[in-house]
């Protein structure tokens, strides 16, 4: 059935090729009105191809890592490669700036709820592909806070992604949980259990997220983990 999706989706985004903006999210809208299992899931692909082009672009460098970090995102049959790759120049050469892509992208979540689930999956999904090299550039990290100040997320709640992801001189455990160092063990034990019930991999089935996006939320749980057992740690042997 997927390559099916792909194959109606490019023909009409192709046909829109001169907005194709517009084509990319009308022909999400139009072909999966009454299927909303499908949508989400064919949203999140078309925002990860789409942002990921604009942040390559952005970037100006699109390295073999960060090519191989998106196809560990996406690991879509071999007879799709072509429309997939044809989404993802379009994305990259039409005219539209990032920020419209993004804007666009955010409408399409369900819930449009601030710090939107399936949005910062897609945040998270971008940093993997930014951090793929080895290196996050400054660029990229510009391209990630506004998309995500678009996607209507807290600073705050950015600020506990990012340093899941970028941590020069180690991890953060109080950051990653979005905690602070003078709050007490109680409620930092009830912020961790929170975090692990929204973030738990069996949830991203719920959220329309394709499976093979599942390590990177087994990557997010096991950075909430060590987080929590390090304070913990901390609090004993004090």
């Amino acid at each position: 059935m997927l390559s099916s999706v792909w194959d109606r989706l490019l023909t009409m985004v192709t046909e829109a090729a001169s907005n194709a903006l517009h084509g990319v999210v009308e022909a999400v809208r139009t072909l999966f009105e009454g299927d909303p299992e499908t949508r989400r899931q064919v949203s999140f692909s078309v925002a990860m191809i789409a942002l990921s082009a604009k942040m390559a672009k952005a970037d100006g460098i699109v390295t073999v890592a960060e090519v191989d970090a998106f196809k560990d995102i996406f690991k879509f049959p071999d007879d799709q490669a072509a429309n997939v790759a044809r989404l993802y120049n379009l994305a990259r050469q039409d005219v539209a700036g990032f920020e419209a892509y993004a804007e666009k992208m955010a409408a399409l979540c369900v819930s449009c709820e601030r710090n939107c689930p399936i949005l910062e999956d897609i945040i998270d999904g971008l940093f993997h592909i930014a951090k793929a090299d080895g290196l996050i550039h400054q660029k990229e990290m510009d391209f990630l806070s506004r998309v995500a100040e678009i996607f209507g997320m807290a600073y705050e709640r950015f600020e506990q992604i990012t340093a899941r992801h970028v941590h020069v001189s180690g991890r953060d455990p109080y950051k990653v949980l979005g905690v602070s160092p003078a709050d007490d063990f109680s409620t930092i034990r009830k912020r961790y259990r929170v975090l692990a019930s929204e973030h738990h991999p069996d949830r991203l089935v719920a959220r329309g997220v394709p499976a093979e996006f599942r390590q990177i939320a087994n990557d997010r749980m096991a950075a909430l983990n060590a987080a929590y057992e390090a304070i913990e740690k901390e609090r004993q042997a004090a």
